[in-house]
């Protein structure tokens, strides 16, 4: 081993540790070991940031905008809306929601995909008596099925079709993938809906399957009488000066006989006047005595229907990459900048019961928020979360569904032709998208996870170091060593549960940009063509189905679903041992 081989090593050892101890995001540890292989001269000074223009990478950020377009135009939903009419079997309600966001996620992102159905399947399991747990990760795990079945499915396939561009091959087309993805995932959904899905945990709510906070309790009107100091001022002052000594979220005012629910927070207060307000028993003593309020009497009271109007109640999960992680809602002023209470969160299946302002958000929290729907929507979407049951399907226009359907299908049919290559006809369907109408600059951009844009354009780099330093060859030498005597069929498996393994704790991406360089040297070595080891490295880095960690469906489901860490394996050994049985045969009949 030289020094630079050496240096190339400890990089990726200490980013690989990294990315498990997960106290830094994964785009900022990738950068960082940028920045160390570049200070090191290991990455020419012309191409240290040239990741930012790879195909890969623009293909990538492509397909997210894309995604959203067909969200927009209401094509998922169409797919979707049909799920609520399956019934309550769960082997069927198993079935079907796992089959079809397999299909979804082979032509758009598997994150999206399942974002788009897990309020569905939590509305199933709600509808036929059942805890979410039996739903949830067999829709995360079909999402990841589903994915290896295209090109866009999922960033390791983009990935790894220009890792054969660079092995003196033509990237792998776009249904290159087909063949060997169908029989896992066919493979891998019938075996979760007749038998996997009993393998996952029946846990209940912690209201026995029904909705997970009831708030009927801490919910209350205060009157503001004649004399007050409160009449004549704002909401905002009069929740600025309880505000650090009580919780207190105001849902409604109510004047004379109109009702306004999620008050403006600049809205004038007068005399008489009644607000609705979530507050613990502490909380709104400390409002009654500190701004001289007092409860309402009978004669004042009227029905507290939070749904009503224009102003909605939702339950929420905290994504992996929201910008709530590790700040309170107090600090974030989440009233005063996107118009939203957050009522009530849980943690691990259980109401959390310290002051809500206070409580710091961690990914895969749920909450239960307030506001205006539209503002709602729009500030679930920049804060990064999620909305669970009760979401209300998109009704696209037949026009616009149309229209969606038919620029990705141009889009599709000008890739498989060999017209136009994957990168610029997907950035084409996007713009195109843009230019319609069916989303708009602002949409566009903001659907594009920039942190997977980020890790891919700094790890390409670092995986082409391990490559030119020649440590991917030294990788292999000794792979050769402990696995020399294995037929074709046992190295290709080999590679295989690796990737497996390696994609459980760090990116799938990731783990495809540090795998292919070494697969690709093994099968220099061993005389073979890249084809089949490439497709092991792309089926390998999409099936982690072991832990909460190797993919954000995994982390998604783990918190509305109430699962702990250790509940994946028992769903996803067996898994992942059916996907490597099927997929190492097929990639030696089709690629060998």
């Amino acid at each position: 081993m030289n020094a630079e081989q050496g240096i190339v090593f400890g990089v990726l050892l200490a980013t690989l540790g990294m990315f498990i101890w997960n106290r830094l995001r994964f785009d900022v540890v990738a950068m960082l070991a940028l920045l160390v292989i570049a200070v090191a001269g290991l990455v020419p000074a012309d191409s240290i940031f040239s990741g930012f223009g790879h195909p890969a990478v623009i293909t990538v950020a492509a397909v997210l905008v894309i995604s959203q377009g067909l969200v927009n135009a209401g094509v998922v939903d169409a797919i979707a809306r049909f799920l609520g009419k399956v019934g309550n079997n769960p082997v069927v309600q198993v079935s079907t929601l796992t089959l079809v966001v397999s299909l979804c996620s082979g032509f758009m992102n598997n994150v999206g995909a399942l974002a788009l159905l897990m309020p569905v399947a939590i509305w199933m399991s709600r509808q036929g008596g059942h805890s979410p747990s039996l739903l949830l990760m067999p829709l995360a795990f079909g999402s990841l099925l589903g994915g290896t079945m295209t090109l866009i499915g999922t960033p390791p396939n983009i990935i790894i079709a220009s890792y054969r561009k660079s092995a003196g091959e033509a990237p792998f087309a776009m249904f290159d993938f087909l063949p060997v993805g169908v029989a896992i995932t066919l493979a891998g959904v019938a075996f979760i809906a007749l038998v996997g899905w009993r393998f996952t945990p029946h846990r209940k709510d912690s209201d026995d399957g029904k909705d997970l906070f009831s708030v009927g309790d801490y919910i209350t009107e205060v009157r503001i009488p004649e004399g007050a100091e409160a009449a004549s001022r704002t909401l905002h002052n009069l929740l600025k000066k309880v505000e650090k000594d009580a919780d207190i979220a105001v849902l409604g005012l109510i004047r004379d006989e109109h009702r306004e629910l999620a008050p403006s927070t600049f809205e004038v207060l007068r005399a008489g006047d009644i607000l609705l307000v979530q507050a613990d028993t502490d909380s709104l003593q400390q409002l009654l005595d500190t701004a001289g309020l007092e409860l309402a009497d009978e004669g004042d009271r009227e029905d507290n229907n939070l749904g009503e109007g224009d102003v909605a109640l939702q339950e929420v999960v905290i994504t992996t990459d929201s910008q709530l992680i590790g700040r309170t809602s107090n600090r974030l002023n989440l009233r005063e900048r996107h118009g939203m209470n957050v009522i009530a969160v849980a943690r691990q299946g259980h109401r959390i019961k310290e002051r809500v302002g206070n409580i710091r958000f961690r990914a895969g929290d749920i909450l239960l928020v307030q506001g205006p729907e539209e503002a709602l929507a729009e500030a679930l979407s920049t804060l990064g979360c999620l909305p669970l049951a009760e979401r209300g399907l998109r009704i696209g226009s037949p026009r616009r569904t149309i229209m969606a359907t038919g620029l990705f299908a141009v889009a599709l049919i000008t890739i498989v032709s060999g017209w136009l290559s994957a990168p610029v006809a997907l950035v084409g369907a996007a713009v195109a998208m843009v230019i319609v109408g069916l989303l708009t600059t602002t949409e566009a951009y903001r659907s594009i996870d920039w942190s997977i844009i980020v890790l891919l354009a700094a790890m390409i780099p670092v995986g082409q170091a391990l490559e030119t330093t020649g440590g991917a060859k030294l990788i292999a030498d000794q792979m050769l060593v402990v696995g020399g005597d294995l037929p074709v069929a046992g190295m290709l498996a080999l590679i295989m549960v690796g990737t497996m393994l390696l994609s459980n704790v760090v990116n799938n991406a990731a783990a495809a940009i540090i795998v292919a360089p070494i697969a690709i040297s093994l099968s220099n070595q061993l005389d073979l063509s890249v084809d089949p080891v490439l497709m092991a490295v792309a089926i390998g880095a999409s099936c982690a189905f072991l832990t909460p960690i190797g993919h954000q469906s995994n982390a998604l489901v783990m918190e509305p679903g109430g699962y702990h860490f250790g509940d994946y394996w028992r769903l996803g050994l067996p898994l992942s041992i059916l996907v490597t049985a099927v997929a190492v045969p097929m990639i030696m009949l089709v690629w060998g």
